[in-house]
């Protein structure tokens, strides 16, 4: 130890080894703040309030703050906004609902079906009944076959 500077220079590239590390890692932290800022994110504090709780946490929320900052783009919004063969607005949706109303009323009128309230019994639906009903009485319980042999029964049965 006859030379002091040696030694005061590892302690020194020690400090500015921990000092980068800690800056690097504040930094890292930080980005998906910088992110939800970029796109002008509805939650951008909430992000950034979150990304210093996942900063003590040791970055375990950091994965899910990334993509929650990548969701939003202002552009579209959060994506799930227009589907295709959706109504893209409320008023497109009303007149779908409209037409669809005069579609069913339509076929009830071919069916001879008069608008009437739906019979519950007990609590449910009593669908039996009412397709005897409609159908009368060539539609009956003993009447109904089933749809023959499973598949493999019947794979069997031609070998």
């Amino acid at each position: 130890m006859k030379d002091p500077f040696l030694n005061y220079f590892a302690l020194g590239l020690l400090f500015f080894v921990v000092i980068v590390l800690v800056y690097g890692i504040i930094a890292i932290h930080d980005i998906p703040a910088k992110i939800a800022k970029s796109r002008h994110h509805p939650h951008e504090d909430a992000i950034h309030a979150a990304g210093w709780i996942s900063l003590f946490m040791l970055h375990l929320l950091w994965p899910f703050l990334w993509i929650w900052a990548m969701m939003y783009r202002p552009d579209r919004g959060w994506g799930f906004s227009h589907k295709p063969g959706e109504p893209a607005s409320p008023a497109e949706a009303v007149a779908e609902l409209e037409g669809l109303k005069r579609r069913l009323a339509g076929i009830e009128a071919k069916l001879g079906i008069e608008n009437r309230p739906l019979r519950l019994e007990e609590g449910h639906l009593n669908l039996e009944s009412d397709l005897l009903e409609l159908r009368g009485p060539a539609v009956e319980k003993d009447n109904v076959t089933t749809a023959g042999p499973a598949p493999a029964e019947s794979r069997a049965g031609r070998r």
